[in-house]
């Protein structure tokens, strides 16, 4: 779990790069700034996504979501990592369940740069993974499968991130 330490190290410096883009995030990008930050640079500076940096570093997946996109990202807050059975996330980051933890991983991930407002006119999308995330939309807000989307429209230079407090299981 070195490496959980080491994120979280550069998480706390990455928070002034994320203070400063949420402010422009929240103004739907109309103040866009020259150096946007990928989704990855997001998720490490943003305390909240500590356990999605780890676990995407355990599956090497750092490389491909720090690449051109465009990509949507429903990421897992670190209580919604916690929300899972009692060692199901230290099994999960062992090398031997890299495979499982991909698969985990990119059913978290659509093609694509899909803003909230897309989202909810959409009843599934297509993962990386492969299977369809059911999408719905209601005045109690947006699900993807079980998960709440808590926060929009985190906009990166490589894509989207829509928050979410659940991760998210691939059907196959």
């Amino acid at each position: 779990m070195r490496f959980v330490t080491k994120y979280l190290s550069l998480a706390a410096l990455g928070g002034l790069l994320l203070t400063s883009f949420a402010a422009t995030a929240g103004d739907h990008g109309h103040h866009e700034s020259t150096a946007k930050p990928t989704i990855v640079e997001i998720a490490v500076g943003n305390p909240d996504f500590s356990t999605l940096v780890a676990a995407l570093q355990a599956a090497d997946l750092v490389d491909a979501l720090s690449g051109e996109g465009p990509f949507t990202v429903f990421a897992p807050t670190n209580a919604a990592f916690a929300a899972l059975p009692a060692g199901t996330l230290d099994d999960l980051l062992k090398p031997e369940n890299k495979d499982q933890l991909t698969a985990i991983l990119t059913y978290h991930v659509v093609s694509g740069k899909v803003m909230a407002a897309d989202v909810v006119a959409l009843t599934e999308a297509t993962s990386l993974q492969g299977d369809t995330i059911a999408v719905s939309a209601s005045e109690a807000g947006v699900k993807v499968d079980a998960a709440n989307v808590t926060a929009t429209d985190i906009s990166a230079s490589n894509g989207v991130i829509h928050v979410i407090d659940a991760v998210i299981l691939p059907n196959s």
